[in-house]
């Protein structure tokens, strides 16, 4: 099974702004150059996270898996001139391919990157956040929003990623399968956290979107 219904997924992107060149690159690069590329954010739901920033407007940024750079580019969108995008790879391989692509940005003086384990670096970071994407390990998920949710503001979002997980979440869950059972952990915390208020958007691979009360 394809998830979500590929007509339906190429209809929406054929009816969404188009990427920027850059953007454009840096996905073709992605794909043709780097392992696991269905990892990269691309198209729509690229777009549909610069959308959310410039609605939302926010100082500082934070991102729990940088992987090639693409959704940082387009979270950066909607930032306020003079704010910060913080954003975590564990995987130094990305990095040169990251700050390339950052530079030809022009976004270096807005984009931190650190390479690293993202459960260390955090609470390294002495930020107020207004808007947090986790995008990462997803065994690890309800590990980072425990981490990170102090460093939110009241009113804050939090966007994460995969949280359809191709499905899977519909299906009866292998329990030596921790990457499903660590979306669906985080799911069922999420609806269950009367902190925040939520919706699972079903675009891509499902996007949660999270308001700190």
């Amino acid at each position: 099974m394809e998830f979500p219904d590929v007509k339906i997924n190429a209809y929406a992107e054929a009816h969404t702004s188009p990427e920027s060149e850059l953007l454009a690159e840096l996905n073709r690069d992605t794909n043709a150059n780097v392992l696991f590329p269905r990892m990269l954010s691309g198209h729509l739901q690229g777009r549909l996270l610069g959308m959310m920033s410039k609605m939302i407007r926010p100082e500082r940024i934070l991102e729990i898996g940088t992987y090639t750079g693409y959704s940082a580019l387009c979270l950066s969108e909607g930032m306020q001139d003079g704010g910060m995008l913080h954003t975590i790879e564990l995987n130094p391989e990305h990095e040169e391919r990251i700050r390339k692509y950052f530079r030809k940005a022009g976004a270096e003086k807005k984009i931190t990157l650190h390479i690293g384990n993202a459960k260390k670096i955090i609470p390294t970071l002495h930020e107020t956040f207004d808007l947090i994407f986790i995008d990462a390990d997803k065994e690890n998920y309800s590990t980072y929003f425990e981490l990170v949710f102090p460093m939110l503001r009241k009113g804050g979002y939090i966007f994460a990623d995969n949280t359809l997980w191709n499905g899977k979440v519909l299906e009866p869950v292998d329990p030596n399968d921790k990457e499903t059972l660590g979306i669906v952990e985080f799911n069922k915390k999420v609806q269950a956290d009367t902190r925040v208020e939520n919706v699972l958007l079903p675009v891509r691979d499902g996007v949660m979107i999270l308001r700190k009360k």
